[in-house]
């Protein structure tokens, strides 16, 4: 007896759990209903004959700076460029204005999501040194991601810098904690270390030890609070090398541009728009973390795109802005790494989907299996093509990756059984929704 289907998606090869295999998928009501050969008859039909079938990519690190910093970016024009690049589902920050850090503003957030944003689609709350003893509740907000504590590089409210206030936060709530790791003191006596005009400074000022003392006092409080932590966008290979032996309390995530950008290179080439925090760093580092991802200590990969104007980059250093776009960037630059060698699809799709799942306990999302999310991200893997100005859809309206050429293309993004994207063209409608979390409340509860 055959099944009718409202989508399927025909003659691909299809990155299941056990492998690739040349399936065809089956969706009804926005999940995966049946994977197999030709299951049934459908409403709509995809060819996709050529081009690979991945879960749905999931970027766990980005900041659409919606609300109060719109002319950067928000959370329209953000999600569009996920989109665009293949992304079904993104988790924002909260360093907008005002910050992320009360239940009203992760509902304002939520709101302004509603019929705007393109992926599906989750919020950092921001922890303070006055909100701790609400973070418990509020990581159970539905489409919350859970808590983010600013150690350094953050400014106001957001900077939680001390050993006293950091275990305090930590002492409340149950998920996992996202954590950027740089130590304040240590930085703030190094600001001479800049050396104005000269963006190449950023990685002396902020060096090595200022990561690594930051990642060895997080993994310590999280000890002694009992309290699971993820690392972010870690740059150096000896965090790498500490955390592998933490694995038990400690998850951590490395980005698109400290694995293809290195400093010998990219400050001459691009300046400040390679000003980044944590920064990139050399060629050595950027060797040293791929020995890691092949270790598999890096359980996910995000963005942190972190969009700027042209305007405000090109203020002298230092008092230019740290921040580069990425969402929409990742899949093409990832699926690059694949054609040259340095990374098995396998480990792709397991950094950016499998991983965040494990890591966040997303309910429906992360793999494809009959009853999960209809969330795919259909790719050519032997295109090879550019990137131009014209496809980058950020407001900032910059890359530092602009005009490189690349092998691997996402040709179509599938949301809950969507096609959001396909060959450049969006949908009519925009339809994301709130990610769904096992530790947060069900809605209506």
């Amino acid at each position: 007896m055959t099944q009718s289907f409202d989508l399927l998606l025909a003659n691909g090869t299809v990155h299941l759990p056990g492998g690739p295999v040349s399936a065809d998928i089956g969706i009804v009501a926005g999940r995966i209903a049946a994977i197999g050969a030709r299951p049934g008859d459908a409403g709509e039909i995809i060819d996709c004959t050529g081009l690979d079938i991945l879960p749905g990519v999931i970027d766990s690190q980005v900041h659409f700076r919606e609300p109060g910093l719109e002319h950067k970016e928000d959370l329209e024009s953000g999600s569009r460029a996920a989109v665009l690049g293949g992304v079904t589902a993104v988790f924002e920050m909260p360093n907008t204005s005002p910050n992320t850090d009360s239940a009203d503003r992760v509902e304002d957030k939520l709101a302004r999501a509603r019929h705007r944003m393109w992926c599906d689609h989750a919020f950092y709350v921001g922890a303070t040194g006055d909100n701790a003893e609400m973070l418990g509740d509020l990581e159970r907000m539905p489409g919350t991601a859970g808590v983010k504590i600013f150690m350094g590089a953050s400014t106001g409210s957001l900077l939680v810098a001390e050993d006293e206030a950091l275990a305090r936060v930590l002492a409340h709530g149950r998920r996992r904690v996202a954590i950027h790791a740089e130590d304040e003191a240590r930085m703030n006596a190094r600001l001479g270390e800049r050396i104005e005009g000269d963006p190449a400074s950023h990685p002396v000022w902020r060096d090595d030890e200022s990561a690594m003392l930051a990642t060895r006092r997080i993994v310590k409080l999280a000890r002694e609070a009992g309290r699971r932590i993820h690392v972010l966008h870690v740059t150096t290979p000896a965090e790498l090398a500490f955390l592998g032996q933490h694995k038990d309390i400690a998850t951590c995530e490395v980005t698109p541009q400290h694995l293809t950008l290195a400093a010998e290179e990219a400050y001459p080439r691009l300046g400040t728009y390679a000003q980044m925090n944590p920064p990139i760093r050399s060629t050595a580092h950027r060797e040293g973390l791929w020995h890691w991802v092949g270790q598999g200590v890096p359980d996910v990969l995000g963005s942190d795109h972190a969009p700027h104007t042209l305007e405000e980059k090109a203020k002298v250093y230092p008092a230019s802005p740290s921040g580069m776009p990425g969402v929409q960037t990742l899949v093409p630059l990832l699926l690059d790494h694949v054609a040259n060698g340095r990374l098995t699809l396998q480990r792709f799709i397991d950094l950016t989907s499998a991983g965040p799942q494990r890591v966040f306990g997303l309910v429906g999302k992360g793999r494809i299996a009959v009853g999960y999310d209809a969330d795919f991200t259909i790719v050519d893997l032997r295109a090879r093509w550019t990137m131009t100005a014209d496809w980058f859809a950020s407001r900032c309206g910059w890359s530092p990756f602009e005009d490189m050429t690349v092998t691997g293309r996402p040709v179509g993004t599938i949301v809950r059984g969507h096609r959001v994207m396909w060959e450049n063209q969006l949908a009519n409608e925009a339809v994301g929704e709130p990610v769904r979390f096992e530790a947060t409340e069900f809605p209506g509860h």
